[in-house]
């Protein structure tokens, strides 16, 4: 027999009399109300993984870390749709260039093509054409999807046009972007890395863009979702090294794994100078990270605090501040 959803109350009890948490009256109510029990205390008990639970000693340090995470995922969703909006003006300027044309057909056939750079045949050329083929189908099937539902589209098609590649650019998502960026041409690739500031003798064949790009798109996706981020447990699969090879060499920072969400401030932050943003408002959003950390540090024990601020946060931030 199915069992009875559990009250709110009945909910709370379970929290305080088989958890062990300190957790009472109208106030916390309402706290649990806001966040969830689902959503907020199951998702908010455990750094990245329900196999380390941490050990809270009232229901305050879960409301902490809730507040920590809406906090800073508040602060980083204005810098990265800075950044998808500038990438994407950056790329449209270099290919729009180089391709003489704003039809993605032009595009896709004199600038899509990193497929050539691999030997016919080989497991890198039927990757990298399977790769092209699948950004044309998501392409022409966005498009069909939004037909009749965005004036953009309609714009287009009803005076008989082809949509032009900076339409389809608002179509797309970031991992799309991503893509699109790893489809081009290596000496494509490599002007527009340029252009965004990426220096040559770190990024040979182009690839260290899209593969920001990959890295910024679950941050992305995780923030645009309302998404727990706190932990880096949004991560889809492994950073590349050659990421945080590029930022120590030019910052001196250290231990770039991220699998903490300052490493996430840094290379925000970074991608931040090479596009010659302002450095005050460089300096705002980190400041605006150290004072929601140290808010959390306020609310919670040292030990939860330290699992989530790592211990060497400070001489990160240090060190970038110092490169600023």
């Amino acid at each position: 027999m199915q069992k009875k959803p559990k009250s709110i109350n009945a909910l709370m009890a379970y929290m305080r009399d088989t958890k062990g948490l300190k957790i009472l009256g109208s106030g916390d109510k309402k706290k649990l109300r806001y966040m969830g029990y689902f959503h907020g205390y199951k998702g908010y008990r455990y750094h990245n993984n329900p196999t380390n639970m941490y050990t809270f000693n009232s229901f305050d340090e879960v409301q902490a870390i809730y507040e920590y995470d809406m906090a800073i995922k508040t602060m980083f969703y204005p810098e990265i749709m800075f950044l998808e909006t500038t990438f994407k003006n950056y790329v449209l300027e270099v290919i729009l260039e180089e391709a003489n044309s704003k039809r993605f057909a032009d595009i896709y056939a004199k600038l899509l093509t990193d497929y050539k750079s691999y030997p016919i045949g080989s497991d890198g050329y039927k990757k990298a054409i399977n790769k092209r083929m699948n950004l044309r189908n998501k392409v022409y099937s966005l498009i069909s999807r939004d037909y009749g539902k965005r004036f953009i589209v309609n714009h287009y098609y009803d005076k008989d046009q082809p949509l032009p590649i900076w339409a389809i650019f608002e179509l797309i998502c970031l991992g799309e972007f991503g893509t699109f960026i790893d489809c081009l041409a290596p000496d494509v690739r490599k002007k527009v890395s340029e252009s965004v500031g990426i220096k040559v003798v770190y990024d040979g064949d182009g690839k260290l863009l899209p593969m920001i790009v990959y890295t910024l798109k679950d941050l992305r996706n995780s923030v645009a979702h309302n998404n727990i981020i706190f932990d880096t447990r949004f991560k889809t699969g492994k950073v590349s090294r050659r990421i945080d090879g590029f930022i120590s060499a030019e910052t001196g920072i250290t231990n770039i794994k991220f699998d903490s969400i300052v490493d996430y401030v840094i290379l925000i932050s970074f991608m931040m100078k090479l596009l010659k943003c302002p450095k005050k408002k460089i300096m705002s959003f980190i400041k605006l990270y150290e004072k929601n950390s140290e808010e959390l540090r306020a609310k919670v024990s040292t030990s939860i605090f330290n699992t989530i601020v790592y211990t060497d946060t400070r001489t990160k931030l240090e060190l970038l501040k110092k490169y600023l």
